[in-house]
C-alpha cells in the first residue's frame, strides 16, 4: 500500500459543516461577519415544532450558493469580508432563561470584536438575546424586522417568553430606538386582538404587506431607507414573509407573502444602511419540502452579507 503519511494534517481532516465552506472559527478578531448557529425554539406550538433543526438545514444549501454575483459584486465578497462561521451557541431548546444568556454572551463576542454577528434560528425568538448583544455595542440601534406578524405581543406574567414577544421585550428594555423601528410585511390572522395597536404603542412603525404592495417594493424601501439611513440597524428576516408557495418549512406559514424575487429584491434596495447585526429565523426543516425553505434562507444570508459587504466596500458601516 502507498503511505499516505505525508499528508498535511489540514487536507486529511474537514472541517465542521459551514455557511458556503467559510472557515470555522469562533475568533472573530479580522472578520467583518459571522455566522452563529441558535438552534433554539420554544418547543410551544402546537404542532409545528422543528426550527431547533434550523441551522444545520441552511448550512447544507448554502453550498448551493455560489460565491460571484455578477449583477452585484463580480469578486469574491464573502472571502473579502473575511467571513467566519462560529458554529452553534450550546444549549438546550425552550429553555430560554439559560439559552438566551449564551447566545447573547456568543453574539456580544463576535460583536464586540467588530464582526456583525448574523444569527441563523432557530424560532424567531433568537431575536431578543442577538439584539442584546449588538445593542451592547450599538447603542440606539433600530430594527428592520421583515415577518408576516409583529412578533411583539404582551407578554404572558407567567410564560414571559415565546416566539411572539421578542419585541416587546426588547423595547421594554429599550435595547431598540422603537420609534425608528420598523415592522414590514405584516398578514394574515392573529391569535388576540390588539395586536398591532400594541406593536404602535410600543412606538414602532408598522407596514403590512397591504401597505407594501399598494405602494410598490421600490417606493415602500426608499421610505424605510429614509427613516433608518444613519443608524445602526439590526435585520430581522423571518422567512414567513415568504409566501408559502417558496418556502414552505416555516414555524407559521402565512399565504399572501412575497415571492422569492420579490424578497431578494426587497433587500437588495437596503443598500446604503448599516447593518451591525442580523437574524434569519424560523425554517424548520421537519415541514420543508425539497429543502427549499433552507436554499431560500441560504440565499437571503448572502444578499444580507452582500449588503454588508458592500456598506463596509463605500464605508458606510462603523
Amino acid at each position: 500500500m502507498t503511505s499516505s503519511s505525508h499528508i498535511p494534517a489540514d487536507e486529511l481532516y474537514g472541517s465542521p459543516p459551514t455557511f458556503m465552506g467559510v472557515p470555522f472559527s469562533t475568533d472573530a478578531t479580522g472578520a467583518k461577519a459571522a455566522i452563529l448557529g441558535c438552534p433554539f425554539d420554544c418547543g410551544t406550538h402546537k404542532f409545528r415544532i422543528g426550527a431547533r433543526q434550523g441551522p444545520a438545514a441552511i448550512r447544507a444549501q448554502s453550498g448551493l450558493v455560489r460565491r460571484y454575483q455578477s449583477e452585484i459584486a463580480d469578486c469574491d465578497a464573502i472571502a473579502e469580508l473575511g467571513v467566519i462561521d462560529a458554529g452553534d451557541v450550546v444549549l438546550t431548546p425552550s429553555r430560554a432563561e439559560e439559552a438566551f444568556p449564551l447566545i447573547e454572551e456568543a453574539a456580544y463576542r463576535i460583536a464586540a470584536a467588530g464582526a456583525v454577528p448574523v444569527g441563523f434560528g432557530g424560532d424567531g425568538s433568537v431575536s431578543l438575546p442577538l439584539i442584546r448583544a449588538v445593542a451592547r455595542v450599538h447603542p440606539g440601534v433600530a430594527v428592520l424586522h421583515v415577518d408576516s406578524h409583529t412578533d411583539a405581543y404582551p407578554i404572558d406574567p407567567v410564560h414571559r417568553y415565546d416566539a411572539s414577544t421578542q419585541f416587546t421585550h426588547a423595547a421594554l428594555e429599550q435595547r431598540v430606538l422603537a420609534t425608528a423601528s420598523w415592522h414590514v410585511g405584516l398578514r394574515g390572522s392573529t391569535t388576540r386582538a390588539g395586536v398591532y395597536g400594541h406593536t404602535k404603542e410600543l412606538g414602532y412603525n408598522i407596514m403590512s404587506m397591504t401597505e407594501l404592495q399598494k405602494m410598490g417594493i421600490e417606493e415602500a424601501v426608499g421610505a424605510l431607507r429614509q427613516s433608518l439611513e444613519g443608524r445602526p440597524v439590526y435585520l430581522s428576516w423571518d422567512m414567513d414573509v415568504f409566501d408559502p408557495s417558496c418556502a414552505p418549512g416555516v414555524c407559521t406559514p402565512v399565504w399572501g407573502g412575497l415571492s422569492a424575487r420579490e424578497g431578494l429584491d426587497l433587500i437588495r434596495m437596503l443598500e446604503g444602511l448599516n447593518i451591525v447585526g442580523a437574524d434569519i429565523n424560523t425554517v424548520s426543516p421537519p415541514h420543508d419540502v425539497g429543502e427549499m425553505t433552507a436554499f431560500l434562507a441560504a440565499a437571503v444570508t448572502y444578499e444580507i452579507l452582500l449588503l454588508i459587504w458592500r456598506a463596509q466596500r463605500d464605508g458606510g458601516a462603523t
